[in-house]
């Protein structure tokens, strides 16, 4: 298994990821897809999204990418900058992909770097969204799988794999 890593991302509408430090929905569906790709593998994420998760996730390494020298949390490794969390990842997990998991800024690092994009486009607007995924270059990825669904509450989603073109 190739050891490029590979980015989560939920998004709504026009590419928002989040409000207030949070996500601005709660999807089941999603967590429960976010658990099955990242649980085994090492999770590289920002200090706020680290914040608004606020503990480390079972079963998998977490790896928070801040440029304070002097941030430390209990579960969590530091790491100065995106390739040094990844050099991190592969050590704890060699052979497994380091997965990428937010927030904007890392993702707009990562982006370049990712050989696969596991996307869940939710289908709502959230008009005071304050984070927001890159736009995605259709020249540069090609989908490989997208299963439409429906949530419980009637909130329409898929669930998107694209890889490196």
């Amino acid at each position: 298994m190739s050891e490029a890593p590979q980015v989560v991302v939920a998004t709504a509408r026009g590419g928002a990821i989040g409000r207030g430090n949070a996500l601005p929905w709660r999807l089941p569906e999603d967590l429960r897809r976010f658990r099955a790709l990242t649980t085994g593998h090492a999770v590289v994420m920002g200090r706020r999204t680290w914040e608004s998760i606020g503990r480390p996730l079972p079963g998998r390494t977490s790896i928070v990418v801040t440029r304070d020298p002097g941030w430390a949390a209990d579960g969590a490794l530091r790491a100065a900058g995106l390739e040094e969390g990844l050099r991190l990842a592969r050590a704890t997990h060699p052979g497994q992909p380091p997965m990428v998991i937010g927030g904007a800024q890392v993702y707009a690092l990562a982006l370049d770097l990712a050989a696969m994009l596991h996307v869940t486009r939710i289908e709502i607007d959230v008009p005071d969204a304050d984070a927001f995924f890159p736009a995605i270059d259709p020249a540069r990825w090609r989908e490989e799988a997208c299963e439409p669904h429906v949530a419980a509450d009637g909130t329409r989603f898929a669930f998107q794999r694209l890889a490196r073109a």
